[in-house]
């Protein structure tokens, strides 16, 4: 109940003041006004509906949650409106308009209709106050990568389902190379590969492998299990005792963090060599 009467009280002083200024002169009405405002601003603070950004102003002293860029970077993509969205391409407004202002003057012309929206030419887009060759080609752009995108087939993930399928997926990076490289393949709950990273390189005789980072990139990636992997240019597939030692602290870490290592692959020349297949991940 408050809140309602706050906001009737905030309209219905407006008016009355507007009406009182016609018949009682400049004076009077700016007193009036003035005071209505106070009276009005006092309610907003007392039931705290003071509205923390004034949507005329220019978008750099909005708030921070209410600056698409921002916006974007604290809450996500989704978080923001088509309009928002637009803002980010054209940049700014107007002098009489914000840059949120005038995306949504915009999609007002089309009925808010993002399909009719990318109908509309660069000249067409140009003609509204603010918008100019520049920020239209901006917005025409992205619509049409969005258009593209629709016609565009969904990469298939590689599937992983024994050591040879690792093997032939990092042949192409790992084999004919003269120092030492250390992959990781992030795998979701089916076993299909999320990424391919290539996490270190090295020497001659090993490279460095940051189980911290690995793991890091693991939960960034959301990724339920990993595989390892790393070449011997020597082509020697034996696997070192510095390789056992990291696949075993490997494992022991990714049961705290609840991240499966399934494997962990030497790639040769022409052959290569699993710790799975061995029988030696837990040992």
């Amino acid at each position: 109940m408050a809140q309602a009467f706050a906001y009737d009280c905030y309209i219905h002083d407006e008016i009355w003041c507007r009406a009182y200024r016609d018949s009682a002169g400049f004076y009077t009405t700016s007193f009036l006004l003035s005071l209505c405002h106070l009276i009005t601003l006092s309610l907003f603070i007392t039931f705290g509906l003071m509205p923390t950004t004034n949507l005329n102003n220019p978008i750099r002293q909005w708030a921070d949650d209410d600056r698409p860029r921002e916006k974007m970077m604290l809450k996500g993509k989704h978080a923001l409106s088509n309009a928002e969205l637009i803002a980010i391409l054209i940049r700014s407004g107007n002098t009489e308009e914000s840059a949120v202002q005038l995306a949504q003057r915009i999609l007002d012309a089309v009925q808010n209709n993002l399909i009719e929206l990318s109908k509309l030419s660069i000249e067409e887009l140009s003609r509204f106050k603010g918008m100019g060759p520049a920020k239209a080609i901006s917005v025409v752009a992205a619509l049409e990568l969005g258009k593209r995108r629709l016609s565009e087939k969904v990469l298939q993930q590689k599937k992983i389902t024994c050591s040879q399928d690792v093997y032939e997926l990092l042949l192409p990076e790992l084999s004919d190379q003269y120092y030492e490289q250390f992959f990781v393949l992030l795998l979701d709950r089916a076993h299909k590969v999320i990424r391919k990273i290539n996490i270190s390189q090295g020497g001659v005789a090993g490279t460095v492998a940051d189980p911290k980072k690995i793991f890091r990139l693991a939960l960034e990636h959301n990724s339920s299990s990993i595989i390892l992997a790393h070449n011997h240019p020597s082509n020697n597939l034996k696997p070192s005792d510095n390789d056992i030692r990291l696949t075993q602290k490997m494992v022991e870490a990714g049961k705290v963090l609840e991240v499966q290592v399934l494997d962990h692959v030497i790639v040769g020349n022409d052959n290569y060599f699993s710790f799975a297949d061995e029988g030696i991940m837990n040992s």
